[in-house]
């Protein structure tokens, strides 16, 4: 039996009717992602009022806790939270029979159980409950039986709770977890035999159960020659001269028992503690840190729920990542998913949803495993649910590494190709006063590979039924086309050859007479088309790449010094030339390269690229200097943000604007900076090109 459904009204930021929280789950382990206060705990806490836990901590309903769904409307008069549970074992049906929901499908018919709990505000004035009981009804439109205690009983789940306290319980005392654990351990229950102090002879100790062995101990206490001196003293000197002749007063020391079993054995347990070894066999414990004592605490919940023979096997676990460094939440993400995967002896499989922030762990999920919570609403992101195609998901189950997992918990996403958008980006969003961190964008840099991918995880298959996620994106991809004369310029061709090869066999690079009429349009349009829908939109360089737009829309100095930075990297770092030297050199190189191509911006842009593609600067470091260099432009004030939108490709304008605030229209754009030679041109973007 597993949850196959959660639907939550009314409670905290969750709506009613086309508001509510619908979160459709499949047996195994289901990790719960986004950003703070989407809803993730809210989530959790709405099983826990319903199921109930089995450390017996009650979580009690607030009358915050019903939705307002403005500042000023008045709370929801009811919560509603509907769970169904599917996949029903024969002993499942039979502990629930009364209460079952019978479902006609295409076979015949399928069972189900399904639990709405109600909770009611009390509207009545003057009364100090604020909350009326709550209801666990049945029946798929809660016209059933109530589900009594004793039913109730057999689904409570096991919660771990955000930054836990393992060490406490584990720790001895009374009605501590772990002899809540260890009570319903079968090996504790079952394994060896009662204590009889009539046999003869006495019993081996090791042949004893658990409560055999208190037992046992018991006995000892009594017979021990110490506690019967004493007891003889106190009933001889003391007690005897306080009795009548008819009513002795008579002592009895011995460990205090209750007389049921079950109680002698809690008692027992409530002594034990659980700590780390460094061996089997030592004798003590030693001190661990919050991380393995955490592992420790649920390895032994993991252990009860594996072992047990009745009851729903269900593992609620908030921010499993606690206290534990990167490799100690790989390895604990991919034990839970094993877990998951095991049957127990009664048939059953745990069922495990967690809620998380660590990219670390949701790098290691399947996709078919994470439910995205934005906006209080879920967004499954498995098979059928999103735009991804069988091979997206066997490719991102390879590359949806760490540093792209960080996408799941962002407020916008930027999806760049290479390692230059990724240094550049940041910085230029921050000088435009559209600062990344302010607007929590996060910037994946997918490394030229599978880009329209991971913005497909973002587009929903039925968003006229699932919603749209309201996470803007956006995809910036090179449109990898170069002007004519280009490839002579950056070394694609070499003096003296006649023209480029005939496609599509001797070359991998196009140029813009390989698109006639509207082809250039065309192929914008279809690279756009891989990842453009919903709050997805894919922006294409205006021109060629990155570097040569940067140059050909107004930057042309700036990507130059940069270029010619990153061709000296080696000499600047080992102290041999200075970066005035290099900036001097640059400056007029650049100032011939402007007198030579006259007014043709392709010819000059191409110049500049060439030191990338011919004379083989690196991208990554060139952005590193390029960024430092519009960083001093801004502070000297020879640059302003506006100055600077200008001058930059409309499509990079267009693509920060999506995933942080539309730019407002400067009144006067001038081209004052003095790393600027061409007249700015006015920003106009259109995506279709």
């Amino acid at each position: 039996m597993y949850i196959a459904e959660i639907r939550i009204e009314n409670f905290r930021l969750f709506g009613a009717g086309n508001q509510a929280f619908v979160l459709p789950l499949k047996p195994g382990l289901t990790a719960l992602v986004g950003e703070n206060d989407a809803g993730k705990t809210a989530v959790i806490d709405a099983l826990r009022l319903v199921l109930g836990t089995r450390d017996q901590d009650v979580l009690r309903l607030d009358p915050m806790d019903f939705h307002q769904a403005t500042p000023d409307a008045a709370p929801a008069d009811q919560i509603i939270v509907q769970l169904t549970f599917r996949g029903l074992t024969t002993a499942d049906r039979g502990a629930f029979a009364e209460f079952l929901t019978y479902e006609a499908t295409t076979g015949g018919a399928d069972t189900m159980l399904v639990i709405t709990w109600v909770a009611k505000r009390n509207t009545k004035e003057g009364s100090s409950r604020r909350v009326l009981p709550p209801e666990w009804r049945t029946g798929a439109k809660g016209d059933g039986p109530l589900l009594d205690l004793g039913a109730r009983s057999l689904l409570t789940a096991t919660y771990l709770r955000p930054l836990r306290d393992a060490e406490r319980a584990m720790s001895a005392g009374r009605g501590s977890r772990l002899s809540q654990i260890l009570q319903h351990t079968k090996e504790i229950r079952d394994t060896g035999n009662p204590f009889n102090k009539l046999a003869n002879p006495p019993a081996d100790p090791k042949t004893l159960s658990v409560l055999g062995l208190g037992d046992y101990a018991s006995h000892l206490f009594c017979e021990s020659e110490g506690i019967k001196l004493a007891r003889q003293r106190l009933n001889e000197k003391y007690l005897a001269p306080l009795s009548f002749a008819n009513d002795l007063l008579l002592a009895r020391i011995g460990v205090a028992s209750a007389q049921e079993d079950s109680l002698r054995l809690r008692q027992l347990l409530e002594k034990l503690e659980l700590g780390l070894t460094t061996s089997v066999d030592a004798k003590s414990s030693y001190c661990r840190g919050l991380g393995s004592n955490n592992l420790l605490f649920m390895a032994c919940e993991l252990l009860l729920l594996a072992t047990e023979s009745d009851g729903f096997p269900l593992l609620l676990i908030e921010e499993p990542e606690a206290h534990l460094h990167p490799q100690r939440q790989l390895r604990l993400m991919s034990f839970l998913q094993e877990q998951a995967m095991k049957e127990r002896a009664d048939g059953q499989r745990i069922q495990i949803i967690v809620t998380t922030h660590s990219p670390n762990l949701a790098s290691d999920l399947h996709l078919d495993n994470l439910a995205l919570i934005s906006g209080g609403r879920a967004f499954p992101l498995c098979k059928s649910k999103t735009k991804l195609s069988p091979s997206d998901y066997r490719f991102l189950e390879r590359f949806l590494d760490v540093t792209k997992a960080n996408l799941f918990f962002a407020r916008a996403v930027m999806i760049v190709e290479g390692d230059a958008e990724n240094i550049l980006l940041p910085v230029i969003a921050k000088l435009l006063r559209r600062d990344f961190h302010d607007y929590g964008v996060s910037v994946i840099n997918v490394g030229g590979v599978g880009l329209s991918r991971y913005a497909r995880i973002f587009i929903r298959e039925d968003p006229d039924t699932d919603g749209i996620i309201n996470i803007p994106i956006a995809c910036m991809t090179d449109m990898d086309v170069m002007p004519d004369m280009a490839p002579l310029i950056v070394g694609k061709l070499k003096a003296g050859e006649d023209g480029p090869p005939p496609l599509p066999l001797r070359r991998q690079w196009r140029i813009k007479s390989d698109f006639p009429g509207s082809g250039l349009d065309t192929r914008r349009a279809e690279r756009r088309a891989k990842a453009s829908e919903q709050n997805v939109e894919t922006f294409v360089s205006d021109e060629w790449t990155l570097e040569y737009d940067l140059a050909f829309h107004g930057l042309g100095k700036c990507v130059y010094r940069a270029a010619s930075l990153a061709l000296a990297d080696d000499k600047l770092n080992a102290g041999s030339t200075t970066q005035a030297a290099v900036l001097t050199a640059a400056d007029a190189n650049y100032a011939a390269l402007e007198v030579a191509a006259a007014t043709d911006q392709e010819r000059l842009s191409s110049h500049v690229y060439a030191l990338f593609e011919d004379r083989g600067a690196s991208k990554a470091i060139a952005a590193q200097y390029l960024a430092e260099l519009l960083e001093k432009e801004i502070e000297n004030g020879t640059l302003d943000a506006n100055q600077l939108r200008a001058l930059l490709p409309p499509y990079v304008v267009a693509a920060i604007a999506h995933v942080t605030a539309p730019f407002e229209q400067p009144d006067e754009v001038t081209s004052g900076a003095t790393s600027v030679s061409i007249p700015a041109p006015v920003i106009v973007y259109d995506p279709a090109g």
